[in-house]
């Protein structure tokens, strides 16, 4: 059975290799990239199983990148658990702030994970949402 490929977005080295080790370890394929316009590029490249998502990165950051995965009608139904140190009461404002300007509001992740992650919590939802996308009906089943 092929591994399910998970894309790590993840400006830090440290979390990188933390989320890289888990997920391997757990039978995952983990792809790395460090920041959000290389974890784009990439998405397309690969069409990973799930994306792992760094909220705060330098340059384009990881809500630029979310904002595109959720637009581009290749790569949307891509499931996304947003890391970040950042608390998720103000992503969610953010998001809210965000939405407020746009014609087409950008959906809330899948999943919001707060750093530094448990490495249960992570593997939990990483296992459920790649069950879930496998066993819903999407456009992956085309």
């Amino acid at each position: 059975m092929k591994k399910k490929m998970v894309l790590i977005v993840e400006d830090e080295l440290d979390m990188r290799i933390f989320i890289s080790t888990l997920l391997e370890t757990s039978g995952y394929q983990p792809i790395m990239t460090r920041d959000g316009n290389e974890g784009l590029l990439k998405a397309k490249d690969i069409r990973p199983d799930l994306i792992i998502l760094d909220v705060m990165m330098p340059g384009e950051g990881g809500v630029q990148m979310y904002r595109q995965l959720k637009t581009d009608k290749t790569l949307c139904d891509i499931p996304v658990i947003m890391l970040s140190a950042v608390t998720r009461k103000t992503f969610a404002h953010y998001l809210n702030m965000v939405n407020a300007r746009l014609k087409d509001a950008i959906p809330d992740p899948d999943a919001y994970i707060e750093k530094p992650p448990e490495a249960e919590d992570l593997l939990r939802m990483t296992t459920s949402l790649i069950c879930l996308l496998y066993t819903s009906p999407s456009p992956r089943d085309s």
